[in-house]
């Protein structure tokens, strides 16, 4: 793939992961925009590789408050290590779930159905997009109550709309599980966190399918020769470099409105956006 595919759809993708815009669907559509296939195990795989690059950035960024709040003290790790638990079942519950749901209920041959075939298809898109929109906007209505922290309850309902997510380009994963947050009045600053360390722990697993999925691509159509595969992961590492330096500015980006009450600026902006997707179809 050319330098200037991977600097795009990393820059997209470093700028949309980490604000609640959906990134999948930008990049999507972007792909589609330069004539590629966003369905492909490739192009598949460069995404994750770029939400790589995005989660190395939340590291980065986040590693100082975490430090002072989730490694506060031996308690304070199990809580909310125990909350991350409850939330990252909650979403393999849902998500594998309402895969089965889908696979069996609304396709043709669920055999040879993979969930990354619903990655092309722009009115499904166009509808998470708007979905993610109002629940942002709705939720930015919802007072901030001071400190609350995320407790259980909070993290099994978080956990269960990141699983809604999964299937669903366009239905941001953190505006979603952010907005839910705020919904159960759970602090802004604690809620973006708990998102984010959310996505740190679901990022390796699904980096591991994709590349399994690629793997047995490639080895079907030119061999057992792992050179091909790491020939294929090659645009992928240079996307994860530049995702991972835009991600860091669009963090700063996020944090800012988030806490200056300007969250409902990105719902309104998923609206104009999926009726952009509809329009690129």
């Amino acid at each position: 793939m050319e330098f200037f595919y991977i600097l795009i759809l990393a820059m997209v993708q470093g700028i949309a992961e980490l604000l609640p815009v959906s990134s999948s669907a930008h990049v999507i559509v972007a792909e589609k925009l330069m004539g590629l296939d966003p369905t492909s195990p490739q192009m598949t795989m460069i995404l994750v590789m770029l939400h790589t690059g995005t989660m190395f950035a939340v590291i980065a960024y986040y590693w100082k408050s975490w430090r002072e709040t989730y490694f506060a003290s031996a308690q304070q790790f199990r809580a909310n290590g125990a909350n991350l638990v409850i939330a990252t079942i909650a979403t393999g519950v849902v998500g594998f779930g309402l895969l089965h749901i889908i696979k069996h209920f609304f396709v043709a041959n669920p055999t040879t159905f993979e969930i990354e075939h619903l990655f092309g298809n722009a009115k499904l898109m166009a509808t998470a997009l708007a979905s993610a929109g109002v629940l942002i906007i709705v939720s930015s209505r919802m007072k901030d109550r001071g400190d609350n922290e995320v407790n259980a309850r909070s993290a099994l309902f978080i956990g269960a709309v990141q699983g809604l997510c999964l299937p669903f380009r366009g239905f941001s994963r953190s505006g979603a599980t952010i907005s839910t947050g705020l919904a159960l009045g759970v602090n802004r600053r604690r809620a973006e966190q708990f998102s984010f360390a959310l996505a740190v722990v679901l990022t390796p697993a699904v980096i591991v399918k994709e590349a399994y999925r690629l793997y047995q691509v490639e080895v079907a159509s030119a061999g057992s020769d792992i050179a091909v595969l790491l020939h294929a992961l090659v645009p992928g590492l240079l996307g994860m470099v530049l995702s991972f330096i835009t991600g860091l500015v669009a963090l700063r980006w996020l944090s800012r409105w988030l806490e200056q009450g300007r969250w409902h600026f990105f719902g309104a902006y998923c609206l104009f956006a999926a009726l952009v997707v509809l329009w690129v179809g």
